[in-house]
């Protein structure tokens, strides 16, 4: 189980990751929102910015996905639900919240999610 002080370890550590992606997000934006009113000289150009707009798109995808996922784990903190599987209910392994902070299923439940979407 969890004592207080793992809780406040982990809901810094969610916070701060929360922040770090909140100020990419912001960053990788603006930098896009630049490249849209570059002008594009030629074929090369274009590919240049599209394959580069690809790419960003890719990172802010999985950084929002990420805060969506964090967001909810500060949540379950605040309901005191952190750390519990939310497919079996049983306490989700510090070790595998040390690795993955806002990870909503235990190993087991895990990979049964896993195996059905395969």
């Amino acid at each position: 189980m969890l004592n207080t002080e793992d809780i406040k370890f982990f809901k810094t550590a969610l916070e701060a990751r929360r922040d770090r992606i909140k100020k990419n997000l912001n960053i990788t934006t603006e930098e896009m929102n630049g490249l849209n009113s570059n002008d594009l000289r030629d074929e090369a150009d274009f590919a240049s910015t599209s394959l580069g707009r690809a790419v960003d798109n890719a990172i802010l995808t999985q950084q929002a996905n990420e805060l969506a996922e964090i967001e909810l784990a500060l949540g379950k903190i605040s309901e005191n639900l952190y750390g519990i599987c939310e497919m079996c209910e049983e306490e989700i392994n510090i070790e595998r919240l040390k690795v993955k902070i806002f990870a909503r299923y235990c190993i087991t439940c895990r990979e049964v999610i896993e195996k059905e979407h395969k």
